[in-house]
């Protein structure tokens, strides 16, 4: 029912519009009135009494809005005279205001970037990420309403219910220690790594780790070997430190070291994922992991081990890292940095992940760290550490890899009898997605990327493995993410890309 309000101009307010308890109704009604000109700025509102009085609710109802809109800059209070609007509203303190100038009407000339900044400008996302409102088939995609959100809330509100005077302040470069001690034992016991706490870095994710690890250890055109293909996001920050990417093959065993020594004898890091490669799923095999360990004790060159997907194997027990073969106290060398991030197997905006470094050259890194960007927001860092040291990490991996097991293999049965002709998919041990070949109905008459823009059209996100290659693409093939999508869905969501596949070879 519409209640009439007293003030300058009188208003009339319907608060059944609005949801939430009746101050939060009444605030909102006020702030609406305010924004839209109805209570323009300096107006004088009724007092907190006759507003309540007028309203049919108690005076701490209208108190309580009108602190809000006090506390947001709405309202400006003045002692024996009342509440009014304010003349300057929050909005507008957000919005830059032009400024005169009498060069106004010329043209601004464009500005340069530094040759660096430049190609980093010109970085473009991939089409399935810039086109994520699709679940079926985006890769690299893990399935977020399986993510115990419950049990994450309850760790969050231990810690922050009643905070330690410690989180209010800056914290240590590395990390929350309680957060890198619970990791340290879990790469132990389960990438077999060897590591103590002390040598964890806590970062934003794998890209900020490869950076950090890259301005700490190559110098302005240092060549580094990168996965060809591989994944895009890791080449931005070899940029940003002014390495040179040189793209090597990769075969049946992962990186070819023969094709690196070739490429670049001189190349002074080289970039790798081992145990599960991103986008071909190639496992390293044993003999050229110790072929590429030999290779950076020779050169006195680092290896940077992206430990993608590593925790997503559905047969048998996750390899062991390339790190565990290469530490000092193993008789190895100890010139592999190890990353991982908690992208895949919590969640994206988490913006965590962690960076594991040789222990005589921890204390530079935490320095360096330090100097750069302080540290990772402790906000999450806490129920993390509890996350992982209370097991609830170790049981969430157990059941998603069951989950996706399990929808891997519905794809694999539903792909096999709607899009036979079209792709041709096989079956992964690892990971988060499949590659499908083109099929004999698509081979010679449509490309991997003219094959993406005929799913987008279905509604379908899938990607072009040939956009993975830095040069000329080995192979053809689409990126088809099934982790985030319920096998109730999967036979329609093949259906639309079959017909649409089809459409477009008839078009």
């Amino acid at each position: 029912m519409a209640k009439r309000v007293n003030a300058a101009p009188i208003l009339q307010f319907d608060l059944g519009r609005y949801d939430g308890p009746v101050y939060q109704r009444l605030y909102l009604a006020l702030r609406e009135a305010v924004l839209e000109g109805r209570l323009p700025p300096g107006s004088r509102l009724p007092s907190s009494r006759a507003l309540a009085e007028e309203l049919a609710c108690s005076r701490n109802t209208v108190v309580t809005a009108f602190d809000q809109l006090h506390a947001e800059g709405y309202l400006d209070r003045q002692v024996g005279a009342g509440s009014f609007v304010s003349k300057i509203l929050p909005e507008e303190l957000l919005v830059a205001r032009p400024q005169p100038s009498n060069n106004a009407r010329k043209a601004v000339a464009p500005r340069s970037l530094s040759p660096r900044g430049a190609v980093l400008a010109a970085s473009r996302p991939l089409a399935a990420v810039a086109q994520a409102r699709h679940r079926a088939f985006l890769p690299g995609l893990a399935d977020p309403e399986h993510f115990p959100f419950d049990l994450w809330s309850k760790l969050l509100t231990r810690t922050w219910r009643r905070p330690p005077p410690s989180l209010f302040m800056h914290g240590h470069p590395a990390g929350l220690p309680a957060l890198r001690e619970a990791l340290a034992a879990h790469l132990i016991r389960a990438r077999n790594l060897d590591c103590t706490a002390e040598q964890i870095i806590i970062t934003t994710g794998a890209q900020q780790a490869l950076a950090l690890a890259a301005q700490l250890l190559l110098s302005p055109g240092d060549e580094v070997w990168i996965e060809d293909p591989g994944y895009p996001g890791l080449r931005g920050p070899l940029t940003a430190a002014a390495a040179v990417g040189r793209p090597v093959a990769v075969d049946a065993e992962g990186l070819s070291v023969a094709a690196g020594r070739l490429r670049a004898p001189k190349a002074r890091m080289a970039v790798v994922s081992p145990s599960h490669h991103y986008p071909l799923s190639v496992v390293m095999s044993l003999s050229r992991r110790l072929e590429l360990l030999d290779w950076a004790r020779q050169n006195t060159a680092w290896i940077i081990e992206d430990d993608y997907d590593s925790e997503y194997r559905y047969a048998g027990r996750p390899l062991a890292a390339l790190q565990s073969l290469d530490s000092p106290q193993r008789g190895g060398a100890g010139r592999v940095l190890y990353i991982g991030s908690f992208s895949k197997t919590l969640f994206p905006s988490l913006r965590l992940g962690y960076l594991v470094v040789p222990a005589d050259l921890a204390e530079r890194f935490v320095a360096a760290r330090h100097a750069l960007d302080d540290h990772s927001s402790a906000i999450t860092q806490p129920a993390l550490a509890a996350f992982i040291g209370e097991g609830h990490f170790a049981t969430h991996l157990r059941r998603m890899r069951k989950l996706y097991g399990e929808r891997q293999a519905a794809l694999l049965r539903i792909a096999g009898e709607r899009l036979a002709d079209l792709l041709e998919i096989k079956p992964d041990e690892a990971g988060l997605h499949l590659v499908a070949g083109l099929g004999a109905a698509l081979t010679g008459r449509m490309n991997d990327q003219q094959a993406v823009a005929a799913a987008a059209r279905a509604g379908i996100s899938v990607d072009a493995l040939s956009r993975y290659y830095l040069e000329a693409p080995a192979r053809q093939g689409l990126l088809m993410g099934y982790a985030a999508v319920p096998e109730e869905t999967m036979a329609g969501a093949c259906d639309r890309l079959a017909k649409s596949l089809r459409e477009s070879l008839r078009s």
